[in-house]
């Protein structure tokens, strides 16, 4: 019988069970597809990573993400969870406070900020890409969603490798009690081909989040996402795009988690040519799969 290392990390958080978790699997060699979605499947996590060794001298390791459902090419939470078990273990190091990660979308690097306990991971968003909604598109997220968006900043599905559909709420409060009809929205995701939808809404400016956020994804089997690293990414991408960097700040800090119990904290960063989601990381179990 093989026995596989794997960890499970809560993300996004230096409390445990207050962020969102990822199951890690740190030596995949040797699994086929399907055992890896088997495994995804079992541990009924939003995401399971398997890591491999990189196919090019330019990475440090690779990553295959898997939903319960399907594989991704890319996702925020696994990848800063999966840099955050492989450097606990000792399987890598960063080298001059980087490290290069390979994954179905290319290459993504990531900056390990090792002057904490524990060590701050971001990495660099995958180059956006935009598709913009038309009015009837944006009456029908409207309904779904049940809340007025701001239509100033039209809606949009932005794709990263993940491809959400961001849309701008008056507020923070109007984010919290938004109640979607998700049987409308994994039809919407399906037929976009989305991941799902993040909405979010400005707190006061004294507050200590900027902006609090939900992700959606209903269509890939998690009607709520905890804390989203790919979907907060996309809302920077969004803010860049709609000329609203000035107003919300080039670095600011996003809330997510708390219709769910959670108190996830990502922070954001929004340059002309690049944008950086970051976050803390703690491991909550530890142990070997048996194969």
């Amino acid at each position: 019988m093989r026995r596989v290392p794997f960890k499970q990390v809560d993300v996004f958080t230096h409390t445990p069970f207050k962020g969102n978790p990822v199951a890690v699997v740190l030596d995949a060699e040797g699994l086929s597809d399907t055992q890896m979605q088997q495994i995804a499947n079992w541990t009924n996590l939003s995401e399971t990573t398997f890591v491999l060794p990189a196919t090019t001298s330019d990475a440090d390791y690779k990553v295959r993400i898997f939903t319960t459902v399907s594989e991704l090419p890319f996702a925020g939470h696994p990848t800063i969870g999966t840099a955050h078990a492989l450097l606990e273990a000792g399987r890598i190091r960063a080298r001059d406070g980087r490290l290069v990660q390979e994954c179905a979308a290319g290459l993504v690097a990531l900056n390990v900020s090792e002057s904490g306990t524990p060590c701050s991971i971001a990495f660099e968003l995958p180059e956006p890409a935009f598709t913009a909604f038309n009015p009837s598109q944006i009456d029908e997220l409207e309904e779904l969603l049940d809340t007025p968006i701001v239509r100033e900043a039209a809606p949009r599905l932005i794709d990263v490798g993940a491809r959400w559909i961001v849309a701008q709420l008056p507020s923070a409060e109007a984010v919290l009690a938004c109640k979607p009809d998700f049987l409308r929205m994994r039809e919407q995701d399906i037929k976009a081909q989305a991941t799902g939808v993040v909405i979010f809404g400005e707190y006061p400016e004294s507050s200590p989040a900027r902006v609090e956020t939900r992700a959606f994804g209903p269509a890939t089997g998690i009607e709520e996402d905890p804390v989203c690293g790919s979907g907060n990414g996309c809302l920077a991408a969004f803010i860049r795009a709609t000329g609203q960097t000035a107003h919300f700040g080039s670095r600011f800090v996003s809330s997510q988690g708390a219709a769910l119990g959670r108190a996830g904290l990502i922070d954001i960063t929004i340059e002309e040519r690049r944008i950086q989601i970051g976050g803390e990381a703690v491991t909550c179990i530890e142990g070997h799969i048996a194969l």
